[in-house]
């Protein structure tokens, strides 16, 4: 499967997911609702006024003006929005940019609206995400874990494969888990199923760490 069309599965998967949980339906990222989640969403392809504060900065209480506003609209049509894919002018239509930079994007915030559900089921199997979250979180995982003061290796468990030193130091943790429990991991979310190998205080030192952009 081509990146273009990878990117494009998971939009549908995550219009989809938002659809059938509600507006109102809690999310992984803290104190956002669904229709908070799919806001952020719509104008971070849609209004790069605002998308520059998403990350914080003195635009930030623009971003969340403008976020909030969004939110407003009804539900379905803001789902409608962001499935459609983003205005023609946006650097996101570029398919390049678009697979670059929507495949981690969404598979993460897929799981933010699954995993903060009652009695969550973990999706199916995907080994050709997992195979581009694995190239992503190898080329990105040293930034990811800045916050963290020690060295980290990632072992992929869908597959065998060589551990992934992802940033040196001492004492040193493994992550243990599929590429997507990994990925979530290393953007802060705890909703996963990874293993934290290592001594304990370094086990420690780790889950009490900072993660993400």
């Amino acid at each position: 499967m081509s990146p273009s069309s990878l990117v494009a599965q998971e939009r549908r998967a995550l219009a989809e997911i938002l659809l059938s949980v509600g507006p109102d339906a809690p999310t992984l990222c803290e104190g956002w609702t669904a229709r908070d989640l799919v806001a952020h969403l719509v104008i971070r392809e849609g209004r790069p006024d605002a998308a520059i504060g998403i990350l914080g900065g003195p635009m930030a209480k623009w971003t969340a003006k403008v976020q909030d506003a969004a939110a407003l609209q009804p539900f379905d049509e803001l789902v409608a929005t962001f499935l459609s894919g983003p205005p023609r002018w946006s650097p996101f239509s570029i398919a390049k940019v678009d697979a670059a930079a929507n495949i981690v994007e969404f598979a993460v915030h897929i799981e933010d609206v699954r995993r903060a559900q009652p009695s969550w089921v973990a999706a199916p199997d995907n080994p050709e995400l997992n195979e581009v979250l694995w190239t992503r979180l190898t080329k990105m995982g040293k930034l990811l874990l800045r916050g963290v003061t020690l060295g980290v290796e990632f072992q992929r468990t869908d597959q065998s494969a060589p551990v992934f030193a992802a940033k040196t130091g001492a004492p040193t943790v493994t992550l243990i888990g599929t590429p997507l429990d990994l990925v979530l991991r290393t953007y802060g979310r705890t909703e996963v199923d990874v293993q934290v190998t290592g001594d304990q205080g370094a086990v420690d030192t780790f889950n009490a760490a900072k993660f993400g952009i």
